[in-house]
């Protein structure tokens, strides 16, 4: 197990950090070109959420986002997914606008595992750490047996900034 680092100060831009931070956390931290009030509207607005969240090389389409970003509001993701799409939802429990989302992860198959994603802008560029706390070991171990787990977000992220980067024209 990889123990948790307390900065990413050594981290390189552009390139996303994955650690197991304990036996039920994973944490994918990413500094990204662009400030924190844009970023947080590309994960808040779904608009801006699906022209960046699926990564291209999967060669999935998001048929459908719909975001209700207040607490108590909920979230609805839909794949195209054979036979059938491929649905994600929850509901946000946090919303502190530039700075911090939580939510909570609640698919049929899920593991009810709550995510937490902060935004911290630093000289123009923010950094984003997101924290998936599953409610056990096991969960997290299924879920990364699955590859359902957050880890793998390097491609998702550099579509963020490209995204970004067009708002920022």
């Amino acid at each position: 197990m990889t123990e948790a680092r307390d900065s990413n100060a050594n981290q390189p831009r552009g390139r996303s950090s994955v650690e197991r931070a304990s036996d039920r956390e994973m944490v994918v931290t990413r500094t990204i070109r662009g400030p924190a009030h844009l970023v947080f509207q590309a994960w808040t607005q779904a608009e801006l959420f699906q022209r960046w969240w699926v990564p291209r090389s999967l060669g999935m389409t998001l048929l459908s986002c719909e975001m209700d970003v207040r607490v108590g509001g909920t979230y609805r993701l839909a794949f195209q997914f054979d036979p059938e799409p491929l649905v994600f939802h929850g509901r946000y429990l946090e919303v502190v606008p530039d700075a911090r989302l939580v939510w909570t992860n609640e698919e049929v198959f899920g593991s009810g595992q709550v995510t937490t994603v902060t935004f911290e802008e630093q000289a123009g560029e923010t950094q984003v750490v997101v924290r998936e706390l599953y409610p056990s070991k096991d969960a997290l171990e299924a879920a990364i047996a699955a590859g359902s787990t957050s880890g793998d977000m390097q491609e998702t992220f550099d579509q963020l900034e490209a995204l970004l980067t067009t708002l920022s024209s």
